[in-house]
This record gives C-alpha cells, sequence and structure tokens, in this order.
C-alpha cells in the first residue's frame, strides 16, 4: 500500500532541496518526490545521489520528478511523468514492472490513459491555483475530483489518485470525501514552522478511516 502523502521538493539550489527534503523526512515524510526544474544535469545528479542516501536511511520511497533516465540511473523507487513527459507505456517498458511510475493527470481522459498504459498511481490537479508550478492545468476544486473518481467508480478503474496543487490542512477532509486516495503537498510542508505538528495533523485526518 502507498503512503497517503507525498512531498514535492522544493528549493532553487542543492542546498535548499537537501535541506527542505531533509527536515521532511525528519519530520515524518515518507515518501519524497524530487522535482528540481530547470537545472543543469550535473547538479540534478548530484542532488538525485544525495537524495536517494538520505531516504534509505529514514526508508522513505523516493521518486523522481519528469527524468526516467536519472531516475533508472541511480535506482530510484520510481518516477513520475508530467502530461508532456515521456509515454508512461514507453516508461514502463524501460523501467520494468518493479518500479513505480507515477502520472500527473487533469481529466478522466488522462487517467484512463495512463492506466492503461500501465501507470501506478495518479497526480491529479490542481486543486486550486498554486504558484509552485508553471503552465498550470485547469483548475478542479471539490467538484471537479468528485466528478472524476465517480467516472472513475462508474468505468470500474482502480488506481491510487492523489490530490494535488495548494492544498492546505482544512482541505484534506472535504478531499479525502471526493473519494481520493491521498495527497501530495510542497509548499504547505516546505514553509511549515512547525512540520512535525503539521505532518501528524496531516497523516491523521488522511488515515481517518482506514481499518488497519
Amino acid at each position: 500500500m502507498y503512503n497517503k502523502m507525498q512531498y514535492i521538493s522544493q528549493g532553487k539550489t542543492i542546498e535548499e532541496q537537501l535541506y527542505n527534503i531533509h527536515q521532511a523526512l525528519d519530520a515524518g515524510c515518507d515518501w519524497i518526490q524530487m522535482r528540481f526544474k530547470n537545472q543543469n544535469a550535473k547538479n540534478t545528479f548530484t542532488l538525485a545521489e544525495a537524495v536517494k542516501v538520505l531516504c534509505e536511511e529514514y526508508l522513505a520511497n523516493f521518486i523522481v520528478n519528469d527524468d526516467l533516465y536519472l531516475a533508472q540511473q541511480i535506482a530510484a523507487d520510481g518516477v513520475h511523468l508530467g502530461l508532456t513527459d515521456m509515454n508512461i507505456k514507453e516508461a514502463r517498458a524501460i523501467l520494468g514492472k518493479t518500479k513505480i511510475i507515477g502520472g500527473t493527470a487533469n481529466t478522466f481522459e488522462d487517467i484512463r490513459n495512463h492506466v492503461q498504459n500501465g501507470c501506478d498511481y495518479i497526480g491529479l490537479g490542481p486543486f486550486r491555483f498554486t504558484d509552485t508550478k508553471e503552465k498550470l492545468s485547469p483548475i478542479l476544486g471539490l467538484s471537479g475530483y468528485f466528478e472524476i473518481l465517480q467516472k472513475m467508480k462508474k468505468n470500474k478503474i482502480e488506481i491510487p489518485v492523489y490530490a494535488i496543487g495548494g492544498i492546505t490542512l482544512k482541505d484534506v477532509n472535504p478531499l479525502m470525501e471526493t473519494g481520493i486516495y491521498g495527497i501530495a503537498v510542497s509548499g504547505i510542508i516546505t514553509e511549515s514552522p512547525e512540520k512535525k505538528i503539521l505532518i501528524q495533523q496531516l497523516n491523521e485526518k488522511l488515515y481517518a478511516n482506514v481499518i488497519v
């Protein structure tokens, strides 16, 4: 079973990224998606190597954003691919069956395509406007999630769906009521002065109805 919360890393430099990731792991995050945009290959590789060591130390899942060949090169747990990145079918052929492949979606059609191509989980969004990401897809809001999740149920499509995009603590309960599996968050954790408390609160809400 996948963790219900993913932390998407932030930081403009290797040092900032490592600091934020280390803080998130220390506070209880156990799924890191390394997102390091507009960087040269050397810097991205250096960061990925260091993050892999950290994630192994904290027994956390390590997913590389966008860069399938980097994920393969450093033997990360998997890769997350955006709508304009490599096709998921192609990625699966390269990475094999044991690695995790996540895909970004904005519509029900995106999800159906990803599932048919062998995706493991979906990052569905954006929930609301966020300045973390450039070229934002249309905002979904609660009604958008509910509508898409209902279509999935009707079409008997089962795959973990994570809400993403400007999510706050008070959003978690209503989002979970739409039928999503979990959340992918960034700024809320990076900017929190009380990360441990926040992550505990988020997990309490995310796992409230899970029977162990």
